[in-house]
């Protein structure tokens, strides 16, 4: 392998593992945020403001599932430029991520993915538990 070929895999696993650090921070922030609305609401105690946790919450499940669709986008690029798939050959230090848009690559399959469906679903799940548990048992007033 030449010199060129193992700078143009560098640059591809480079950029991979900054998707992949990113989709992690969403998540990170995703909980924090959880986390903070769930202060909030302890100190004023209204169930419309765990409602609206649910909206960051979205955001950041669109936001996560771009990442993933770029660091999928990209590994399939990395196979290529390996010489892994029988693809066509891509130019050197091309970054073509047009020609990536089935296989694991639309944005519809990241969102719906396991990973994040399940990570996103769960919270939502968890802001709704607790708003009906607030609404019927404590009956907390919603605004």
């Amino acid at each position: 392998m030449d010199e060129d070929k193992r700078k143009h895999l560098d640059y591809l696993q480079t950029t991979i593992t900054r998707m992949n650090t990113n989709s992690f921070q969403l998540k990170n922030m995703a909980i924090v945020i959880l986390t903070a609305m769930f202060a909030l609401f302890a100190a004023i105690p209204k169930v419309i403001l765990l409602v609206f946790t649910g909206f960051p919450l979205i955001i950041f499940w669109f936001l996560d599932a771009y990442y993933l669709q770029q660091e999928r986008k990209f590994r399939a690029m990395y196979k290529d430029v390996a010489g892994l798939t029988n693809q066509s050959e891509i130019k050197m230090y091309d970054m073509p991520l047009e020609k990536y848009c089935g296989n694991g690559c639309s944005f519809i399959e990241n969102f719906i993915s396991k990973t994040i469906l399940l990570f996103y679903v769960s919270l939502l799940l968890i802001i709704v538990v607790i708003a009906v548990i607030l609404l019927i048992i404590l009956e907390i007033p919603i605004l």
